[in-house]
C-alpha cells in the first residue's frame, strides 16, 4: 500500500488555529446541536473559546464539564465547511478530545463504546464471528462467502453487521455483485471494527491494532479494490488508515498524519471506493437491465461521505439511472446537508440530542414532498427511519443499495 504526501498546507496546533476564529456566529446558522438546543455551549465558537481559555489561563484545567463540550457534537463538519476565516474547526475539536481523552476524562458511556470494541472488535459486544449473519436469509448464499482471493474486498462495517435493521444494506449490494458477476470477498470473522469510533473518542492508539489487522487481512486476499457501504469505515479507511500503518505499532503517528494522510493507490495501493462510487460506474457500463421505478425520492448526503469525503455526485449518478425515479432536493444538500444526528459518537452520549437533530432533518424529507428518503449511511438509514417512525411521518427510508436490487427485480 503506498501512501501520497499530504496535500494540504501544514496543520497548525488546535490552540493556534483556535486563535483565527473571529467569533463571527455564522457557524452557529449550520450546527445541528445548536440550532436545536439554542444553548451557546453547544454552538462551535463557544467550544473554541473554551479551548483557548483554558490554553490562556484564564481557566482552571480541564473538568469533566469542560471535556462534555467537546464531545457533545456531531463531528458533521458543518462548521468548517461555512468558516470564513478557514478555521478548521472539526480537526480542532477531534484533536482536543484526544488532549481531553489523555487527560482521563473521556466520558464514561465513550470509555465503554472503546473497551467494548477493544475485546469485541464490534461496537456491540457480541461475537465477532457472527459478522455474516445478515447472509442467512438471502435466497442464495453470497459468491463472496469463503473466498480466500477476489478482485474486490467488501468491508462490511459493525452497523450493517450487527443491526438487523441496517441488513438490508449488505444483502443488496452482495446480490447486485452477484448478478453482475463481480469477484468479491467477504471477511467475516477476518473483519474487525474500522477502529473509527475509537478515534473520534480521541483514542487513536487503541485503534491501531484494528487498522493494522484490517489491512493485512485484505492484503491477504490479493484485492485490488476495498468497497464500503459504510461512509465512515470509507473515510477512516481512506483518510487516516496510511499514516497508521507508515509506523510501527510501537510509534503511534500524531493525529495530524493520522487527519491529512492519502490512501495512494497509483503504484500498487489499494484503492478504496464507496459502494455508491463503484455501482455508478457498474451502472454507467449500461450492461445491467434496470426496471423503472415510479416514485419521488430526496437524497440524504451522509456527512463523512459528502461533506467530509467529497463524494458527492456518485450517489446521484446512481439514482439517475434507475428510470422513473424523480430526485428533488431538500433546501441543505450536498456540501450543506444537514446531518441526520448519528455522528461522532453522539448517539451513545447524548441520545436526546441526536434524535431531535434526526426529526429535523426528516421534516426536511417531508417538505419536499419526498415518498422516500435514500441515503448511503446505514447509520443515516437508522436514524432518520427511527425519527420518521417517532414523528409517525409517512415516508420510505431506504439505502441506495435497495433502490439499485429493486429496479433490477
Amino acid at each position: 500500500m503506498t501512501v501520497s504526501e499530504p496535500t494540504s498546507e501544514p496543520q497548525r496546533p488546535a490552540e493556534e488555529e483556535a486563535l483565527y476564529c473571529v467569533r463571527c456566529g455564522l457557524c452557529l446558522s449550520v450546527c445541528p446541536g445548536y440550532r436545536e438546543s439554542l444553548n451557546e455551549t453547544d454552538s462551535p465558537r463557544a467550544r473554541v473559546a473554551l479551548l483557548r481559555a483554558v490554553k490562556e489561563g484564564l481557566l482552571d484545567a480541564p473538568t469533566d464539564e469542560y471535556a462534555a463540550a467537546f464531545f457533545r457534537c456531531l463531528l458533521c463538519g458543518a462548521c468548517t465547511f461555512t468558516c470564513p476565516s478557514g478555521v478548521a474547526v472539526d480537526r480542532i475539536l477531534e484533536l482536543t478530545r484526544g488532549e481531553l481523552a489523555d487527560l482521563g476524562l473521556l466520558p464514561q458511556a465513550l470509555s465503554d463504546l472503546d473497551n467494548r470494541i477493544a475485546q469485541y472488535r464490534n461496537i456491540s459486544a457480541e461475537e465477532n464471528e457472527g459478522r455474516l449473519i445478515w447472509a442467512d436469509n438471502l435466497p442464495t448464499p453470497p459468491t463472496g462467502l469463503g473466498k480466500q482471493r477476489a478482485e474486490v474486498a467488501y468491508f462490511v462495517g459493525c452497523v450493517s453487521s450487527f443491526f438487523p435493521r441496517s441488513y438490508k444494506a449488505p444483502q443488496s449490494l452482495v446480490q447486485i455483485f452477484d448478478r453482475a458477476g463481480v469477484d468479491y470477498a467477504l471477511l467475516g470473522g477476518a473483519e474487525w471494527c474500522c477502529g473509527y469510533p475509537m478515534f473520534i473518542n480521541g483514542e487513536l492508539e487503541r485503534a491501531r491494532e484494528l487498522i493494522h489487522h484490517n489491512v493485512e487481512a485484505v492484503r491477504a486476499m490479493g484485492v485490488k479494490k476495498v468497497v464500503m457501504t459504510c461512509p465512515s469505515c470509507f473515510h477512516f479507511w481512506k483518510h487516516s488508515y496510511p499514516a497508521a500503518l507508515t509506523l510501527p505499532l510501537s510509534s503511534p503517528p500524531t493525529l495530524r498524519q493520522a487527519q491529512d494522510a492519502a490512501l495512494g493507490g497509483k503504484e500498487g495501493g489499494l484503492e478504496v471506493l464507496h459502494a455508491t462510487e463503484f455501482l455508478a460506474d457498474l451502472l454507467e457500463t449500461g450492461n445491467l437491465k434496470l426496471h423503472e421505478l415510479q416514485d419521488n425520492v430526496t437524497y440524504h448526503d451522509p456527512c463523512d461521505l459528502g461533506r467530509k469525503g467529497g463524494v458527492i455526485e456518485a450517489p446521484r449518478r446512481v439514482l439517475a439511472q434507475i428510470p422513473g425515479l424523480r430526485l428533488v432536493e431538500m433546501a441543505e444538500n450536498r456540501d450543506s446537508s444537514h446531518c441526520c444526528g448519528g455522528g461522532g459518537n453522539l448517539e451513545s452520549f447524548a441520545p436526546e440530542v441526536s434524535k431531535a437533530v434526526a426529526r429535523n432533518r426528516i421534516r426536511q424529507a417531508v417538505e419536499v414532498g419526498a415518498g422516500t428518503l435514500v441515503s448511503a449511511c446505514q447509520q443515516c438509514e437508522r436514524t432518520l427511519a427511527n425519527a420518521a417512525r417517532a414523528e409517525r411521518i409517512r415516508i420510505r427510508v431506504k439505502d441506495i443499495t435497495e433502490v439499485v436490487l429493486e429496479s433490477m427485480e
